[in-house]
């Protein structure tokens, strides 16, 4: 390849890497052409399945950052540049190489850092960005319903609270003033009763103590 070309080649497959979300190396050796361009369709818009050269790939991995590849950079190379979600372009990528064991899936690169076979297949076997999205929306929509609820509850208990009040006050109208001159006199009285007798007891006292001495002085002059 002319150094021209390689440069473009090489260029090409850098703006693949920065512009796509992640990527998936396979190794294609034994697909036939239409399996490649069954398994294209099978990704859709997700991905931008290409075949590379194995040294291009390497110069463009090392000029976007990517570490890690070398090892995965042997035989035959074709790279899913993952466009859309990523984990339904795993998932479809796993799928098809189930159906078509020559796809074998070596590794791949998210966010920067290099991920092997294994990772890959962990990243194929998560819920998909709509399914967990669908998710977490069903959990804030749950989480509202209760905060209304909590919002609402102590609400309708004050108004309970409140027609309750209102109903009482229109039998004692005393409760609306606080309820503190009625009681207070109707406890005064019973004290003022109480205290009526006491002097009455006092005053029979005294007759007698006068008597005693009427007594005595009659006695006196009697004598």
């Amino acid at each position: 390849m002319a150094r021209p070309e390689k440069t473009a080649a090489v260029a090409e497959i850098v703006e693949s890497f920065n512009d796509a979300a992640g990527a998936v190396l396979t190794e294609y050796r034994g697909l036939t052409v239409k399996q490649l361009q069954e398994l294209r369709r099978s990704l859709g818009e997700n991905a931008n399945y290409a075949v590379v050269k194995n040294t291009l790939a390497k110069i463009a991995a090392t000029e976007v950052g990517i570490e890690g590849f070398d090892d995965l950079l042997t035989g035959p190379t074709a790279i899913a540049f993952i466009n859309g979600d990523v984990v339904e372009a795993a998932k479809g990528l796993r799928d098809f190489a189930k159906a078509n064991p020559a796809l074998v899936i070596k590794g791949g690169v998210l966010d920067g850092k290099s991920l092997d076979a294994s990772e890959v297949a962990k990243l194929a076997d998560l819920e998909s960005r709509e399914v967990l999205l669908g998710k977490l929306a069903g959990g804030m929509l749950a989480s509202l319903s209760q905060a209304v609820y909590l919002l609402n509850a102590p609400l309708a208990q004050a108004a309970r609270l409140a027609g309750a009040l209102e109903a009482k006050a229109t039998e004692d109208p005393s409760i609306l003033a606080g309820g503190a001159g009625t009681p207070a006199a109707a406890e005064e009285t019973p004290a003022a009763e109480e205290a009526a007798p006491a002097e009455e007891t006092e005053a029979p006292a005294a007759e007698a103590a006068d008597a005693e001495a009427a007594d005595e002085a009659t006695e006196s002059t009697d004598a």
